[in-house]
């Protein structure tokens, strides 16, 4: 097993894309979008969150994510999607 972490910090320029025109960016891997695409396009809103859920957290593991931010809380959640999402298809192929 690899005792390298898999999941890294990256770090963007930021400023750099702020000042980009929109000829300057290169959408050339970009296939165009057709009007198939859009008659068969369908918006699709999230679904909605329960307001409150008691989980008991572990302290570190709370103060972990309060760390990255004021958006803690939406980081759990993603991870906790994450989580399911991957045991979803995990199930799906046993």
């Amino acid at each position: 097993m690899n005792d390298k972490p898999t999941m890294t910090n990256l770090v963007s320029d930021w400023e750099r894309v702020k000042v980009l025109t929109d000829e300057q960016i290169d959408t050339s891997d970009i296939p165009p979008l057709s009007e198939t695409f859009f008659r068969r396009a369908r918006v699709r809103l999230p679904k909605s969150q329960v307001a409150v859920v008691a989980v008991p957290v572990d302290v570190d593991v709370l103060e972990w994510f309060k760390a990255q931010g004021e958006d803690y809380m939406a980081r759990m959640n993603a991870a906790l999607r994450i989580y399911a999402e991957a045991h979803k298809l995990a199930s799906v192929i046993q």
